[in-house]
């Protein structure tokens, strides 16, 4: 399985945009630019869409591994932050909330874990990955 999306850019670094499209086309000429990226300019910026793509690759393992040991899972909420530092990702946290009935916090614990280190957006991210879980 391949997927694609592709960025366009005019101008300087500063001054210019871009607009980024998904094959789905969920994102079509979604803007991007210098103010959305390092200050509060509309659009979207690469930072957030990795941090949307690893709070959704890493939910759908931990359902994964949760649907496995056949526990029901009511919902799953995790929220990515991403830490650019000095132009380089440097980390991900994974906040994570979830209703699942029957499971015990040391074994809900031990999923998550399992869940941060095999998602692929985790295999693929050269950062250190932390998770913070609660059951509620």
């Amino acid at each position: 399985m391949k997927r694609q999306a592709t960025a366009v850019w005019q101008g300087t670094i500063k001054e210019g945009s871009g607009k980024l499209t998904t094959q789905s086309k969920t994102l079509d000429g979604t803007q991007y630019s210098f103010k959305s990226r390092f200050e509060e300019g509309v659009g979207t910026n690469p930072e957030e869409l990795v941090a949307a793509a690893h709070a959704g690759c890493f939910t759908m393992q931990l359902d994964a591994f949760l649907s496995e040991t056949g526990h029901r899972i009511e919902f799953i909420e995790t929220t990515c932050k991403i830490d650019l530092t000095d132009g380089t990702i440097v980390s991900s946290e994974l906040e994570v909330s979830a209703k699942i009935e029957g499971i015990s916090d040391e074994e809900f614990q031990e999923l998550v874990t399992k869940a941060e280190k095999n998602c692929p957006i985790s295999k693929l991210l050269n950062a250190k990955i932390t998770s913070n879980a609660k059951l509620v």
